[in-house]
């Protein structure tokens, strides 16, 4: 592997020394380093567990709590493959980046477990799992037919699984049991086996009602016990759990990101699961934490307003289920239990009402510019991001690596691609892919391996196609954002070939603004700085406005004149403030920066008069409040004084003429401001009053 150590130190602004053997021949000069209270990065992988340790006994060391080591990989992301000898600017971008400090500290999500389990399944399986568990874990069963050892050496619930809910430390089962014989009672002495005419009892010692014939032999056998009743009623019986294993071949929840502490394995699960099975449940005893990875602000937020539903995308898209929808509250309810920190729900989110917390939008910005400006210091161009989960992903790209030291053929990661891992490959979204492409990056692509749950591809491509849309008519030729899918090592060479396509057209100036805590400003910022980078590009489209698919977080509205009667119903629906009414006359007025396209104001219009326009405004218009409705307003018939619109008052007159309760001076009335009423019903002669009666 080719390291240029003087260029690698002219672009991170320090003196390097060069070492080849650091985990061997070379260990003092890291055991020196690690007495130091200065930042240490240690460009190898490999070997963390070996410096962690070297770490740790080294007299004199820094502890690791007060200065931590930070691991980055050089060598397959970049000194392995047929461009290894270019690959130093973005080594030296590795580097810059891999310095930074780690976010800032999150809220947690605590969990307790005590190591109650369930196991759920054929009572034969289940205690063949049972007994590789018990010594550590407080098992219970619920069995669903087989049959069982004659010892009874843990407690049996037999019945049908009604519910089951909850997470780790918090598992709610419902069992219902509407057997004759209670599992409680019965003392596996297998005197009703013996006695059904029928063999309508197994070995698992309930009863098959199918097959029964009421000969009632069984209870007879059983008379000294009593455990078998015909005349019980169904029981309900309700049960708290740490930790749920389920043997059944179709899991107890429906979601792709199943709740920590609830282990699947199905009948054809072979050894290998099931000792990852084991061995997972076996830790789960005691207390833990999580970060908390989202952030919410219901102000912001355009899921609801009057009962109305507007915009669900966060709803929809959450592969845990751990976001729900609270019309009373106006808001969404996310459960940080059940939530694993993907992130697609803040990807789709228009306004930033929810947003990803750890690491913060702000902190992965830093990252994003370290990345990008330490690479063009070092000469690199055409910087290509590669976005990937931290344990798949980058077990992908570390393969592609080592794959071109075994096969010429292949290209390994070229020297231009900048491999970024994240928690999840869905928690960054156009916000921050138009940001990593205004401070440089010539294309961002994020790799998915099948992890992640399907609606994710939907919802990325989505959101790549409005920010690939605002790059495109703003003159930047090529393709800038895209999905690679693989699944596998095999699909490597077509991941290769991905990733040597030819780079699109980039700003000329990179960006300079810090990203912003709110999504709305980041992407005001990085639209800004789009727009005044490409005003001289000769190939900018000249229209005022770029037509947007319908995912994007921008837009206009359509109104219906000819329907519209400004009853402003639509105003007091807009939770981003773009509509807004005029108090000196009836107008409606639009911001259009402010539209987030959420849908509140057309499922909230009464005459269905508003429709959606999804684009992006190039002019500052988009910023000023325009008018895009207006109306006559209707005057009193007795004051003169304006209320209301000619045409709205024209409709409910039209609506009410054949009314009962609204016939001739009541009719009038509503003609009349609302001082005027209280005039003419003190005051008409023709008006009954209560002393008249």
């Amino acid at each position: 592997m080719p390291l240029n150590a003087k260029a690698l130190g002219d672009a991170l602004d320090e003196d390097l020394t060069l070492h080849t053997t650091l985990c061997r021949r070379d260990a003092p000069a890291f055991q020196r380093a690690t007495r130091s209270s200065d930042e240490l990065v240690v460009a190898c992988t490999q070997e963390s567990r070996l410096f962690t340790e070297l770490s740790q006994e080294t007299e004199g060391a820094v502890s690791l709590d007060v200065r931590p080591i930070r691991f980055v990989n050089i060598r397959e992301t970049g000194g392995w493959g047929r461009e290894a000898k270019q690959a130093t600017p973005k080594m030296a971008a590795l580097l810059a980046a891999a310095r930074l400090p780690d976010p800032e500290p999150v809220p947690t999500v605590t969990y307790k477990s005590e190591g109650r389990l369930l196991i759920i399944g054929p009572l034969e399986r289940a205690e063949a799992m049972a007994a590789l568990v018990s010594d550590a874990l407080d098992v219970t069963l619920l069995a669903t037919g087989g049959s069982g050892q004659q010892a009874r050496q843990y407690p049996v619930i037999a019945g049908e699984l009604q519910s089951l809910r909850g997470w780790l430390g918090a598992f709610d089962v419902v069992v219902s049991s509407r057997n004759p014989i209670d599992l409680d009672l019965c003392t596996r002495c297998n005197a009703c086996v013996a006695a059904c005419p029928e063999g309508a009892i197994g070995l698992d010692y309930q009863i098959d009602l199918s097959r029964c014939q009421s000969h009632r032999a069984c209870v007879k056998a059983c008379e000294a016990v009593g455990a078998i009743n015909f005349q019980r009623d169904a029981q309900e019986r309700e049960e708290k759990f740490d930790l749920v294993l389920d043997l059944r071949a179709a899991p107890g929840f429906t979601q792709h990101a199943l709740p920590q502490g609830y282990v699947h394995l199905p009948p054809a699960a072979d050894a290998l699961a099931q000792v990852r099975a084991v061995t997972q449940l076996r830790d789960l005893v005691g207390e833990f934490e999580k970060p908390k990875f989202f952030t919410y602000k219901q102000k912001l937020c355009a899921h609801g307003r009057n009962q109305t539903v507007g915009c669900s995308a966060c709803v929809d898209v959450c592969s845990a289920s751990a976001i729900s929808s609270d019309l009373k509250r106006q808001q969404i309810v996310v459960n940080p239990n059940l939530c694993v920190g993907c992130g697609t729900c803040t990807t789709v989110c228009p306004t930033g009402a929810i947003s990803y917390a750890y690491p913060r939008a702000s902190e992965q910005g830093v990252k994003l510019r370290t990345l990008l400006a330490t690479y063009a210091k070092a000469g690199g161009k055409d910087a290509a991001l590669l976005l990937h989960s931290q344990q798949a992903g980058a077990e992908l790209v570390n393969d592609l690596g080592r794959l071109a030291q075994l096969d010429k053929t292949v290209r390994g990661v070229p020297a231009r691609v900048i491999p970024l891992p994240l928690w999840h490959t869905a928690s960054t979204g156009i916000d921050l892919w138009l940001t990593a492409f205004a401070y440089g990056a010539s294309q961002v692509w994020v790799l998915m391996t099948g992890e992640e749950a399907p609606q994710y591809f939907d919802a990325l491509r989505e959101q790549m196609a409005v920010a690939e849309s605002i790059v495109q008519a703003l003159g930047y030729s090529g393709q800038h954002f895209k999905l690679i899918e693989v699944r596998d090592a095999r699909d490597l060479a077509a991941l290769d070939a991905e990733l040597a396509e030819a780079p699109a057209q980039g700003v000329t100036k990179a960006a300079s603004f810090a990203v912003q805590p709110e999504k709305r400003a980041t992407l005001d910022l990085a639209i800004d700085h789009l727009l005044h980078d490409s005003a001289t590009r000769a190939n900018r489209t000249s229209d005022a406005a770029i037509a947007l698919p319908a995912a994007s977080p921008f837009g206009t509205l359509n109104i219906n004149r000819d329907a519209c009667t400004l009853c402003l119903s639509c105003v007091s629906a807009c939770p981003a403030s773009a509509l807004q009414d005029n108090a000196e006359r009836p107008q409606l007025r639009f911001i259009e920066k402010n539209c987030v396209q959420c849908g509140l104001c057309a499922t909230t219009c009464p005459e269905n008069a508003i429709e959606l326009q999804p684009r992006l405004l190039l002019t500052e218009q988009r910023r000023q409040p325009r008018v895009i409705n207006e109306a006559e307003p209707y005057r009193c018939i007795r004051c003169q004084k304006p209320f209301g619109t000619l045409k709205g008052i024209e409709a409910m007159l039209g609506k009410l003429t054949g009314h009962s309760m609204f016939q001739g001076q009541a009719l009038e009335r509503l003609k009349m401001c609302g001082d005027c009423r209280v005039v003419d019903l003190y005051t008409n002669p023709n008006e009954t009053k209560i002393s008249d009666l």
